[in-house]
């Protein structure tokens, strides 16, 4: 079955873009951000403050495949979505693939920039232990765009997506804990409680909700972990 099978995230992120934004407006969008032909970053990088961010490449527009090209706001769903990290090269722990050593360099050639500030959105586990999933790294171009220069490893499981569905963010996380609810209610054998208390239903589905969201976010926040629209570009191991 389609649903069954690994999907590339290089894939999935492209389908993010798509259905966000139509496919001509992002183009437009992108030679009016861009100046003199050319990817830079806005003024307002020269504060203090814009400091702190990646470090956009001078990158020649003409010469970009424009479907590599990604808005912050793409990733970010994409990451959030499946569980993801978009941190810094710098925190990357596994060794390059040749393959992406080969396509920094060649696109450093082809625009003569030497590229700064990279960064991969990965599963959090990449960026300490050895395995890893598909990992996609990007080359920042100002403007909070990216452009993708290489991916590598394994395709991801669909089920990652539904896995960590429940934790995506707080609502999905409460709209978790009701349906939990209401199922557990339903099977509850109900019947000679029902007949002398009209509410018992109701009452089941209050206790159930309040001791699964109780139990739940306890282990949860305990163990340091948090929803996923949270940590998707933080760099802390934890939360």
């Amino acid at each position: 079955m389609r649903l069954l099978e690994k999907r590339s995230l290089a894939v999935e992120l492209q389908q993010v873009r798509n259905k966000i934004t139509s496919p001509d407006s992002f183009v437009d969008s992108l030679r009016k951000t861009s100046k003199t032909r050319t990817l830079v970053a806005s003024h307002a990088c020269a504060t203090a403050e814009e400091s702190l961010v990646s470090t956009p490449n001078a990158l020649t527009f003409d010469l970009l495949d424009t479907e590599r090209i990604y808005h912050e706001t793409h990733i970010k769903k994409l990451c959030i979505d499946y569980r993801l990290r978009f941190l810094d090269i710098t925190l990357f722990k596994q060794d390059f693939p040749v393959e992406a050593i080969d396509a920094i360099q060649d696109l450093e050639k082809t625009h003569n920039v030497s590229l700064q500030g990279l960064k991969i959105a990965a599963p959090s586990k990449t960026f300490s232990l050895k395995n890893y999933d598909d990992p996609l790294l990007f080359a920042p171009l100002g403007n909070d765009y990216y452009y993708l220069i290489h991916q590598w490893g394994n395709d991801v499981s669909p089920w990652r997506k539904w896995k960590y569905w429940p934790i995506k963010n707080a609502v999905t996380f409460m709209v978790f804990s009701l349906v939990v609810s209401a199922l557990f209610t339903w099977v509850m054998p109900l019947n000679k409680l029902g007949t002398t208390l009209l509410w018992a239903p109701f009452i089941v589905f209050l206790f159930a909700f309040k001791s699964i969201v109780a139990t739940v976010a306890y282990y949860f926040f305990m163990m340091g972990k948090n929803f996923n629209s949270e940590i998707w570009n933080r760099p802390f191991k934890e939360n």
